[in-house]
């Protein structure tokens, strides 16, 4: 596959970026898209070029940190996958693929397509825990919980935190992320202790890392690799309303 690639480069976030073009020949439509990357880069270097800066990690769809805009869709045109499962037989060979980093307030560029999500870092450690003794885990057996419960739990717990909500909101709101990491303590028992402070401090740190309002437009869940409900962002909206009417402040 021969392809026109249109990506942003940004040196740094107090530098203005813009869009630049290339051309990338002999690409597998085995490859996944970042190691189409990886040939672009190495292209790159070989012409004495600096290469794209772009987050990976893991290169399994578990660590969230393959964040790129593809095509005007968060890890590009597949629903139910991050960027890094992302085959480059999704395209046609002559394609135009344009590639742009998450564009959030609160997301501000580092590099090319590198951007900073350590504002997901602050929300998780203002609440998105239980405080209880370490030690050897439980028997499983040992504390009651429907299995309906469980599964709700389980299925919150799988957001990875790669930001894809808040690209894919006209708004950059982080409401799914946080609806996700409140939600799946709220439907477990060694959640209950902190569920008023959980809640509220959450929220209050999503508000004051600049993240917009949600709009329930429903394009975070529609775009999640993950499939994250939007009745994540309901049972948040209740935990919150809740805890605000009967807690003694945080």
């Amino acid at each position: 596959m021969n392809l026109t690639l249109k990506v942003w480069r940004q040196k740094n976030k107090k530098t203005e970026g813009k869009i630049e073009t290339y051309q990338v020949a002999g690409i597998s439509p085995d490859m996944s898209f970042l190691e189409m990357f990886d040939v672009l880069n190495e292209q790159l270097i070989s012409e004495g070029k600096e290469p794209i800066a772009f987050d990976h990690d893991c290169r399994e769809g578990i660590c969230g940190m393959c964040s790129m805009y593809i095509n005007g869709r968060p890890h590009g045109p597949k629903g139910g996958i991050t960027t890094c499962q992302l085959h480059m037989r999704s395209f046609n060979d002559g394609d135009t693929i344009v590639v742009e980093p998450w564009r959030a307030q609160a997301f501000p560029v580092i590099k090319d397509l590198v951007v900073d999500r350590t504002a997901f870092d602050r929300i998780q450690a203002a609440g998105g825990f239980i405080s209880v003794n370490t030690g050897n885990a439980q028997d499983a057996n040992s504390i009651p919980i429907s299995k309906e419960d469980a599964d709700e739990a389980f299925a919150a717990a799988a957001c990875i935190g790669c930001g894809a909500c808040v690209a894919a909101c006209k708004n950059a709101s982080a409401m799914l992320f946080v609806s996700a990491k409140v939600s799946q303590f709220a439907l477990l028992p060694q959640g209950q202790p902190e569920r008023k402070m959980r809640v509220e401090r959450m929220v209050a740190q999503m508000d004051e890392e600049g993240f917009g309002s949600c709009t329930n437009t429903g394009a975070c869940s529609a775009e999640c690799p993950k499939e994250i409900s939007l009745e994540h962002i309901a049972r948040l909206n209740r935990e919150y309303l809740g805890a605000k009417l009967t807690s003694q402040g945080v």
